[in-house]
């Protein structure tokens, strides 16, 4: 997952002013106590904190592939 990817997935999920609110704010632990902006600064790939902002936020497992990713085959 891409940076892009992972910023229209946010607001795929949540909406612009949300999604910004929860990437800026929300205190992630599998993220080691920081926010999804201060782990993607901090290098973590997007696509793990997309997974630990999607388990944070209960959003359903039907959309943790997120935006530009294909849904994993059944």
């Amino acid at each position: 997952m891409k940076l892009s990817e992972f910023q229209r997935a946010v607001t795929d999920e949540f909406g612009v002013e949300y999604g910004r609110a929860l990437t800026s704010d929300l205190v992630l632990g599998e993220l080691g106590g920081r926010t999804a902006a201060e782990g993607l600064a901090a290098g973590i790939p997007p696509r793990d904190v997309w997974l630990a902002l999607c388990r944070e936020t209960d959003v359903p497992k039907s959309h943790w592939h997120g935006a530009g990713t294909p849904a994993p085959k059944r």
